[in-house]
């Protein structure tokens, strides 16, 4: 059976640093898996992808030695089934802002006597490159349950979130948290109820043995949060990579300003 290699790096408290898949296109997923990330993540809560454009993906990402993930739509045990029984290696696991919340996730991916992930479907072992019995043996050890921290409810009650067994990752949501503190929403702030929330993740991630994450912008944002000691790292996302080269390159020819349409 094969390793998530991914969720292995950060269990031994490396960084693991992979993008966002935003575009519902088989053939861009699986170019995305060959570049050289550790995982990536199938958009699934602001896109157009619907399950089955998912499915295939996960086994084109997976197919080329790649980690698939999956951000759910929301935190409902139907959306965190469907995605893992489709092969999916992980899920990323938006708003949770409650100890009760990141149980919930918990409990839909991990199988007894973890949790009450029900058994069924073939893609998931295929995935794998293993027969069901195994997969079922295993997955507990290895699939990626990763809690977004996006909200300030959830800094308050970082500690009880955080302290959910089977929880691997506290991944902020820089736009959303500080949309939900009443600012412009952005990447990177220097304001200080920011960066005290983002501190606050950062360390009482590591008291609980949690994996921080963060989403940022570029490779700089990216080799900086690390330096911080953040593990779980989303450089912005394969259309957001395009469109940045894209309008680089139009500028250098003189072309005009183009317009800026992808957010990450």
């Amino acid at each position: 059976m094969k390793q998530n290699h991914a969720r292995a790096k950060l269990k031994r408290g490396e960084p693991s640093v992979g993008t966002w898949l935003t575009l519902p296109d088989r053939v861009s997923a699986r170019l995305m898996a060959r570049v050289g990330f550790d995982w990536l993540t199938v958009e699934l809560e602001h896109t157009p992808i619907d399950f089955e454009t998912a499915a295939d993906c996960f086994a084109l990402i997976a197919g080329n030695n790649c980690v698939p993930l999956a951000r759910v739509p929301w935190n409902t045990g139907e959306n965190i089934k469907r995605v893992l029984d489709t092969g999916a290696y992980g899920i990323v696991v938006p708003m949770v802002n409650s100890r009760s919340e990141a149980e919930a996730a918990v409990r839909a991916a991990r199988y007894q006597p973890l949790g009450e992930r029900s058994i069924g479907g073939q893609l998931h072992a295929a995935n794998f490159d293993t027969d069901p019995g195994t997969y079922y043996a295993r997955a507990n050890d290895e699939i990626l349950v990763v809690a977004m921290i996006e909200h300030v409810k959830a800094i308050e009650v970082a500690e009880e979130i955080f302290s959910v067994p089977g929880l691997d990752v506290a991944f902020i949501g820089p736009n959303d948290l500080t949309n939900s503190m009443g600012k412009k929403p952005v990447f990177d702030s220097d304001d200080k109820q920011f960066k005290d929330a983002v501190a606050h993740v950062l360390k009482t991630a590591k008291k609980h043995g949690v994996a921080p994450g963060i989403h940022v912008l570029d490779a700089d944002a990216a080799q900086r949060r690390i330096k911080e000691g953040f593990q779980f790292i989303a450089i912005t996302s394969e259309a957001g990579m395009m469109l940045a080269k894209a309008g680089e390159f139009a500028r250098t020819l003189g072309l005009g300003a183009g317009k800026t349409v992808a957010k990450y």
